[in-house]
């Protein structure tokens, strides 16, 4: 039996998209934790960024709406780093919002962000890991939206349920160089998601959930290195569930609590 390598990160160069809060701050600290090299991105500076003992993520602020702006921001993690190794697509969300009567414009900025600026920062990424001589890893944050819409999330729903496709039809026009895969994610307890949960904190929701607990920012992270990481070397175009088994059916609840 062959002995899977470690999760060893050390020497790589990772962009973490929206790494300056929430989920993607704890994929940026966990990617440090194994050694990698991180650069984060977001609109607007941070008080704090991620860290792991004396290593600091560095920074760029970015619209990854913008073309230019996503080119530029893997342009600067190879100038930095000398090599891109990984990329994690997170940079997301959406209020929600009346399909009936939304505007054009809202629907168009929750497209192009959950979206498109994954398949823009993809491309430049890819550009540069095709010329790498062991490539890269690409990993999309998706929602469990893209398969069971909520009321409010039309246009939300619809991005993700692209950017899982797109995750798809990418695996097999860029490999074998580079691997590009997919984490449909559940609820995740964040400080900005709290107020989406309810009054009582969340527990009327995890007693939907079959494992009792809505996931945690690290339970993300812990994915996103599995699949950035050599132990992933076969798994290409995949939709990994880290949504602890979804949520029981409705008729279910009805009937047992």
């Amino acid at each position: 039996m062959t002995n899977l390598p470690p999760l060893d990160f050390h020497g790589r160069s990772v962009v973490v998209t929206g790494g300056t809060k929430g989920i993607g701050f704890v994929v940026a600290a966990s990617f440090l934790a194994a050694g990698a090299n991180v650069l984060v991105c977001g609109r607007s500076t941070p008080d704090t960024l991620p860290a792991h003992g004396d290593r600091t993520a560095a920074f760029r602020a970015t619209d990854v709406r913008d073309p230019a702006d996503a080119a530029a921001l893997i342009d600067e993690a190879v100038t930095r780093y000398g090599r891109l190794d990984v990329l994690v697509n997170n940079a997301g969300g959406s209020p929600d919002a009346d399909a009936a009567t939304v505007s054009p414009r809202f629907v168009e900025k929750i497209i192009a962000l959950n979206l498109l600026a994954p398949f823009t920062v993809a491309q430049a990424a890819n550009a540069v890991m095709q010329q790498q001589s062991d490539g890269g890893a690409i990993v999309n944050i998706g929602s469990v939206s893209a398969h069971d819409p909520q009321p409010g999330t039309a246009a939300y729903s619809a991005a993700k349920a692209g950017l899982l496709v797109l995750t798809k039809a990418l695996a097999l026009e860029w490999a074998p160089k580079v691997r590009i895969n997919h984490i449909t994610t559940g609820l995740i307890r964040t400080e900005s998601a709290a107020s989406v949960y309810g009054e009582d904190g969340g527990a009327a929701v995890t007693r939907t959930l079959p494992m009792g607990r809505m996931a945690v920012p690290s339970d993300i992270a812990g994915a996103c290195l599995f699949l950035a990481s050599a132990q992933a070397s076969y798994v290409n175009g995949a939709d990994l569930a880290v949504h602890g088994g979804g949520e029981y059916p409705a008729r279910y609840l009805a009937t047992h609590f």
